[in-house]
């Protein structure tokens, strides 16, 4: 028997039997699943799908105010497969996404970093920076169309502005979250400053950037479409902006559900790409409930 089972033996019956751990309960079962999402998630939008048909059926409201599901998703079909929507619509707002939240984060990681690890930096640029945040960034729309037209420059500086705040604040949130005693043994290493980065900030900030890239696609995705519903003249947003004028309102709902399925894909990609650099970080780890 070693020191360890000598100081902390395992519990045992009074017939001198060791205990074993009672069986796992329904509910811990239930919430240990890893595929409960892939269960619930259908059953929703079936729930969901047939309470909007019970109710467009029951209240008998015309399809100009609430189409039935199966108009929209026709209508979705059409449009899903339709080259000139992709070549023109999603391809665009895909585009301004992408390059809005490209220039997020060169700028948001950067000031972040800077602000994290200086504080005189801090206090003198966030004043500033929250300043130019808590301005409603649609009354900058038609600044921006002013200034950059109403192609897709406009749009992606729309994006870039909305996705930036959250980069910025969990990248410098990072950075002042490396513990001292990693901070000391770089001093013990003598480590350079780019080992001190490369061994010791990145690796402890880079959760926290990738949760703040979380939230920023999702951002960017919504300043790019409302920057094309407010002046644009092709893009996701525009495109809901002509289906309402035309009263085609089951394409409407179609284009709706394009733009949802749109920003799923997005976040869904920046979540994969979070298990694939972090993987040995608790964030990404399965969570067992006790």
């Amino acid at each position: 028997m070693t020191t360890t089972e000598q100081r902390h033996p395992a519990p045992t019956s009074s017939s001198g039997q060791p205990l074993r751990p009672p069986p796992p309960t329904w509910s811990q079962r239930l919430r240990n699943n890893r595929w409960l999402s892939f269960y619930t998630s259908p059953l929703l939008v079936a729930l969901f799908l047939v309470a909007w048909k019970v109710y467009v059926e029951v209240t008998d409201l015309s399809r100009f105010v609430l189409p039935a599901p199966e108009a929209v998703f026709k209508s979705f079909a059409e449009q899903i497969t339709d080259p000139f929507v992709w070549q023109t619509h999603i391809w665009t707002t895909f585009y301004e996404v992408m390059m809005g939240l490209a220039l997020a984060i060169v700028l948001g990681v950067g000031l972040g970093l800077m602000i994290g690890k200086s504080p005189l930096f801090d206090r003198i640029a966030r004043p500033f920076i929250v300043a130019t945040q808590v301005v409603p960034k649609v009354a900058l729309v038609p600044l921006f169309i002013l200034w950059l037209g109403f192609g897709p420059s406009s749009k992606v500086v729309m994006a870039a502005l909305l996705a930036f705040f959250p980069l910025l604040i969990n990248t410098s949130f990072g950075v002042r979250s490396v513990p001292r005693s990693m901070h000391d043994l770089m001093t013990t290493l003598k480590a350079s400053r780019w080992e001190r980065f490369w061994r010791a900030d990145l690796p402890y900030t880079m959760p926290f950037i990738l949760a703040g890239m979380e939230l920023a696609v999702v951002q960017a995705t919504i300043g790019a479409i409302v920057g094309e519903y407010l002046g644009g003249d092709k893009g996701l947003g525009r495109y809901a902006v002509n289906l309402q004028n035309g009263l085609q309102v089951d394409k409407l709902f179609g284009a709706i559900l394009i733009m949802a399925l749109f920003g799923f894909t997005l976040y869904s990609v920046v979540t994969g790409a979070r298990r694939l650099l972090i993987p040995w970080h608790e964030s990404v780890q399965p969570r067992r409930t006790p």
